[in-house]
């Protein structure tokens, strides 16, 4: 739920100062056990004493939240947010990607000396089963890169150390895994992909087409080997090169001429070959056939090499509003990513109050007082109050929407109010210094 209350800050520093000073003399880390800089945080919290105080447990509750509720997003992707000391909280994001992509993650916190992110990357549980760990971030260098092995699903967990507040941006983009096969300064172009039908429909196209002039240079994608070299109808003169550490084999075809033996160790950017017009391509425009061959039959090369990558969209919804409570001026969409035709979560009604949490390209994403979460557009919100009204009655003001919370202040009757929003029967609002929740 949305923290519309304050902690003291007292009790917030007196459990600062315990955990480390617990911390620092621990020594439960397991002699031979590799354990993340978030799991080893974690064993530092629990040997403290501190996983089962209130703070504590909203941390550990926000990290398995992070996980079980990720948001939506397609990269590329950048967010700024920001995570505030009294209200532990973590954040998840599930996206696809391809095989031959490499992930690239990069975080920048405010302050950059005492505010540190977690940040691991996990494949999304199946059925019954729980998220397998890819990858973790070193919290010195804010990076992670994992090369994907598989199509599939990623999920990104960030979250900070307990009491600390701090901004964060995080960049999610994707690079090839492999060099581009022809040199760039030949101006080569992509003619033909993945997919393609072939001899009128009977075959598809098993690999991509890279146009050049004739007997321009094709060189190795990778450090590795020549694993064969022959020539047949298809392919004319063609070339295998095992990749060094990989499980599959990279295919130069329709080649004018071979620069390389069998067996022979290659590097990154070596010349192998020329393009040429042999094979079946005698009666077509120069280009290299490049494909990628594992155990289980050819697959799509264009994620391994592709260098055309766009920008992650810059965020220009205001950041100023991180953290604030707003409300949508009219009916607008709650949905589960930062797109126009993204999944609706709800229809939300005029002054629906909600807490923006990040900013991502114009959409914040924002948190309701029942705890979900979503991307709203930015333009459809404000932190004002929508009107201003005198209380008739002595009123409680209560720290949630809800009967069973705690009451703050009593306001008295007749004193002005400003209402920031609605949440069914309650109503946000300020009453001098003081925030809250009132029924009117």
């Amino acid at each position: 739920m949305i923290a519309y209350h304050g902690r003291t800050t007292g009790i917030l520093y007196t459990c600062f100062v315990l955990f480390f000073a617990a911390a620092c003399s621990t020594s439960k880390r397991g002699l031979f056990t590799k354990q993340t800089a978030h799991e080893q945080y974690a064993s530092r919290l629990t040997d403290a004493g501190l996983a089962s105080s209130a703070l504590g447990s909203l941390w550990f509750a926000a990290a398995e939240k992070a996980l079980a509720r990720p948001l939506s997003i397609t990269l590329p992707y950048k967010e700024t947010g920001y995570f505030a000391a009294e209200k532990p909280d973590a954040a998840g994001y599930l996206f696809p990607a391809r095989r031959g992509d490499v992930l690239k993650i990069a975080i920048t916190g405010k302050p950059t000396s005492s505010f540190k992110i977690f940040a691991d990357l996990w494949q999304p549980a199946a059925a019954n089963e729980k998220p397998v760990l890819l990858a973790a971030a070193d919290t010195t260098s804010w990076t992670l890169q994992h090369e994907v092995k598989a199509d599939g699903r990623f999920l990104l967990r960030l979250q900070p150390e307990l009491l600390r507040s701090g901004e964060y941006t995080v960049t999610i983009t994707t690079a090839p895994s492999l060099a581009f096969p022809v040199p760039g300064s030949t101006q080569p172009r992509i003619g033909s992909f993945w997919g393609a039908n072939r001899d009128g429909g009977s075959r598809s196209h098993e690999g991509i087409d890279i146009f050049g002039k004739f007997r321009t240079p094709v060189i190795s994608a990778a450090d590795g080997f020549i694993s064969s070299t022959r020539e047949n109808k298809l392919g004319g003169r063609v070339i295998f090169l095992n990749p060094d550490g990989k499980p599959y084999s990279l295919y130069y075809a329709h080649l004018d001429s071979v620069l390389v033996r069998e067996g022979q160790k290659v590097k990154l950017g070596d010349t192998i070959g020329l393009m040429g017009n042999t094979g079946n391509a005698r009666n077509t425009a120069t280009h290299l056939h490049f494909g990628i061959y594992t155990n289980g039959g050819a697959i799509d090369p264009l994620p391994f090499v592709n260098r055309d990558r766009p920008a992650p969209a810059e965020v220009t919804a205001a950041t100023v509003l991180l953290q604030h409570i707003i409300r949508n001026t009219g009916a607008t969409s709650l949905i589960a990513s930062p797109v126009k035709n993204g999944t609706l979560i709800e229809k939300l009604p005029a002054n629906r109050v909600m807490q923006v949490m990040a900013a991502t390209g114009s959409w914040y994403k924002v948190a309701l007082p029942d705890s979900r979460e979503g991307f709203v557009e930015s333009k459809a919100v404000s932190a004002q109050p929508y009107k201003k009204q005198l209380a008739k009655n002595a009123t409680p003001l209560l720290d949630a929407p809800d009967t069973a919370a705690a009451v703050k202040i009593t306001i008295p009757a007749g004193a002005d109010i400003d209402i920031l929003g609605d949440q069914g029967a309650y109503r946000f609002i300020t009453y001098g210094k003081q925030k809250g929740w009132v029924q009117l």
